[in-house]
């Protein structure tokens, strides 16, 4: 039983961010039917987060009353930066970005995290590349084959699959949405570069106040706020803002509690434990299951283009993530050297 357990504690954030790529693959068709049916992207990312703040407040509230550092002025500048980061910003646009153009194409985009989140953390000393090292060099090749792709993936279309035919679900559109590919691109970009600080900004925040319940809580409660006030200031309708017992509720349901809720406070807990570059790195499964289901069960149009483009993102990120267990062993074996000379120290006390 020990070795199993082992091997659980040694996988656990690996087969935690696998489900959250699960979660993220699901969120993008709802979302999508969401927006179809005539929800403001806007609107949903307040509501969004007002659900997942009020539903996290209780567990935070309890399970980290004991550990939970205080509240000063400074930190919660840091957490209103941060919300405004990750959920004003980034999510605003993410959203937009998925109502003008589409789920595939959205989810092939936000491959280019981990790397600019690598290029980041190398910027910031977060990340040690050593050049001398084999893993080092597929750091930095498998950063460059990533880029490759996503360029490939945006420039190059190819030709266009066969259809299977009619597809499984069928979304109902009740508003006509204007498709502006290249809003829809240069947003998916932005959001993609704001998402990527915000990971590294996470890092640091976890540092000074390290309670994930917690903060996940205040970013969602003060994302909420800040989303409704510029959602006020660009929708002057107030129906915009209704919603009813339909697609709209249970979108909205699921993006607040199992997306910014659990899945976010998943997602910092991986970050304390193995950085931001590795959260990051898990991305192109949610990519290969949303382009699987996009085709064969929405009958969404699929290139070639984006088929070679992202088996080259993934080719990349993966060599990535291979040279980022090397950090791990690295860590393993200066531990173990240090506890080898503490014990030789000792042993002999006059050393």
């Amino acid at each position: 039983m020990e070795p199993a357990a082992s091997h659980y504690w040694h996988f656990k954030p690996h087969i935690l961010m696998v489900l959250c790529q699960l979660g993220y693959t699901f969120l993008y068709f709802i979302t999508e039917a969401s927006f179809k049916h005539g929800m403001n992207p806007h609107v949903y990312v307040t509501y969004r987060h007002v659900v997942a703040g009020f539903v996290i407040l209780p567990f935070a509230y309890f399970l980290e009353r004991d550990k939970r550092p205080k509240m000063t002025l400074v930190i919660f500048l840091e957490i209103f930066l941060l919300s405004f980061l990750g959920v004003t910003l980034t999510l605003n646009m993410y959203f937009t970005s998925l109502r003008c153009t589409s789920p595939t194409l959205v989810a092939s985009m936000v491959n280019t995290i981990a790397c600019l989140t690598f290029i980041i953390a190398v910027i910031l000393r977060l990340e040690v590349i050593d050049l001398q090292n084999p893993r080092g060099i597929a750091k930095v090749v498998g950063t460059l084959v990533s880029l490759a792709g996503v360029m490939t993936m945006t420039l190059y279309k190819g030709p266009i699959m066969p259809s299977l035919g009619h597809s499984a679900i069928h979304f109902t559109q009740t508003t006509v949405i204007q498709e502006n590919w290249l809003k829809g691109s240069v947003l998916t970009v932005a959001s993609c570069l704001t998402w990527s600080i915000w990971y590294i900004m996470q890092a640091y925040t976890l540092k000074r106040y390290p309670a994930q319940l917690s903060l996940t809580t205040w970013m969602s409660f003060l994302g909420g706020a800040q989303s409704a006030v510029f959602t006020s200031m660009i929708e002057h309708k107030g129906a915009a803002w209704r919603i009813g017992f339909d697609i709209d509720l249970w979108s909205t349901i699921y993006g607040g509690i199992v997306v910014s809720g659990l899945i976010v406070y998943i997602q910092l807990w991986c970050t304390k434990e193995k950085g931001p570059v590795f959260v990051t790195m898990f991305n192109p499964l949610s990519t290969l299951l949303v382009a699987v289901l996009a085709y064969f069960v929405v009958d969404e149009k699929l290139y070639t283009g984006s088929i070679v483009g992202g088996v080259v993102v993934i080719s990349g990120l993966y060599m990535l993530l291979w040279g980022k267990e090397g950090d791990k062993e690295e860590q393993v074996k200066t531990i173990e050297q240090q506890h080898i000379t503490h014990e030789v120290d000792q042993e002999d006390p006059k050393k």
